[in-house]
């Protein structure tokens, strides 16, 4: 296999360089895809369904997912995996289907990929597993490491180029995984959700998440948020992955706005016009790898390629006012760090996620 080969997997080569690291250092910018929960709903997942049994079950549905976020101009998707691991899959009665799952989740991705005509990462979404660690709850860290590297090799199996482990609140679980790449020999990618004033559900702060990442024996290629409450708020943890010293890629990947119910179910009230503005702030915030989260659609996805390729950089980072002025207020008074007290904080409603 020559130096410029592709190896089984599916994850391209060049001296070794994997696929997303070749693509960061020749790009000032990637877009990512947007929601996968929220798409499948749309095309008729019922509420307390297992997206991961449509690997198998729907798999055009599937790559028709997919498909959307590669013709919106996304260079990079998630795949349909994110509660691919035991203990999320046991609610199910699937908990013995995981390689066949994750497998599927990337071969469909890696077909998806392969047939676009472009280079596009195929990431494979890997969700926290549901369960809470010691020393408050029963999951040790040696299982938490064994769920997360089953997943992990089912990916690996498929086709995926990179590990994608994201909306993780503890920092023993954002290890574990970091461990379960590892052990894959996968490169990997890793966010957690910021939703709690600045801070994840388990008190984690942006500045505790960019140090976190530096003592790991195997950081990731990229790190930063996804999910959260809003638009806003996500961007303010961006800006205090910067205040704190890092210099790795950052990833952005907020929600379409606040969710709302309406007629019996969610909807997230962000247009594509607003998700374009985040867009264009992410990237001038400092992040490299740009996407949405909940509610994002290929709408919104269209709209944010075209502004992050039309609109030119700005000279300088944008405030928190200015974030606040163009995305609306924050739904806390600081990031969870003492930064930013009284930018723009406006109250607003929070909602655990179903990306």
């Amino acid at each position: 296999m020559g130096a410029d080969s592709t190896t089984a997997t599916g994850t391209a080569t060049e001296s070794g360089t994997d696929r997303l690291s070749r693509m960061l250092a020749s790009r000032d910018w990637l877009m990512a895809d947007g929601a996968t929960g929220t798409t499948l709903f749309n095309m008729g997942l019922s509420a307390g369904e297992a997206p991961e049994l449509w690997n198998t079950a729907e798999p055009d549905k599937i790559r028709a997912l997919y498909r959307g976020a590669v013709e919106a101009g996304s260079d990079l998707f998630l795949t349909n995996s994110f509660g691919g691991n035991a203990a999320r899959l046991k609610l199910h009665d699937a908990q013995g289907r995981v390689g066949e799952l994750n497998r599927a989740a990337a071969e469909l991705g890696r077909e998806v990929a392969d047939a676009a005509g472009r280079e596009i990462v195929v990431a494979g979404s890997m969700g926290p597993t549901g369960e809470i660690m010691e020393p408050m709850g029963a999951l040790t860290f040696e299982a938490a490491v064994e769920m997360f590297h089953e997943q992990a090799e089912g990916l690996k199996e498929g086709g995926v180029d990179v590990l994608w482990v994201e909306t993780i609140s503890d920092a023993n679980e954002y290890r574990a995984a970091a461990e379960a790449a590892r052990l894959a020999a996968m490169p990997w990618v890793g966010t957690m959700s910021f939703d709690t004033a600045g801070r994840t559900m388990m008190g984690v702060t942006s500045a505790d998440l960019a140090a976190l990442v530096e003592k790991l024996p195997n950081p990731p290629l990229a790190f930063g948020a996804n999910c959260g409450v809003g638009a806003a708020d996500l961007l303010r943890t961006v800006l205090g992955f910067l205040a704190a010293g890092s210099e790795r890629p950052l990833v952005a990947k907020g929600n379409a706005g606040i969710p709302k119910y309406v007629h019996g179910h969610i909807h997230y009230d962000g247009t594509p016009e607003l998700m374009a503005e985040y867009a264009v702030l992410a990237r001038d915030c400092g992040a490299r790898i740009i996407g949405g989260c909940c509610g994002t659609l290929p709408e919104h996805l269209s709209a944010m390629r075209a502004a992050l390729e039309e609109r030119p950089a700005a000279p300088s980072r944008p405030t928190l006012e200015e974030i606040a002025e163009k995305l609306g207020g924050f739904s806390s008074a600081s990031d969870g760090t003492g930064e930013g007290e009284g930018a723009g904080a406006a109250p607003r409603r929070r909602r655990r996620r179903s990306r």
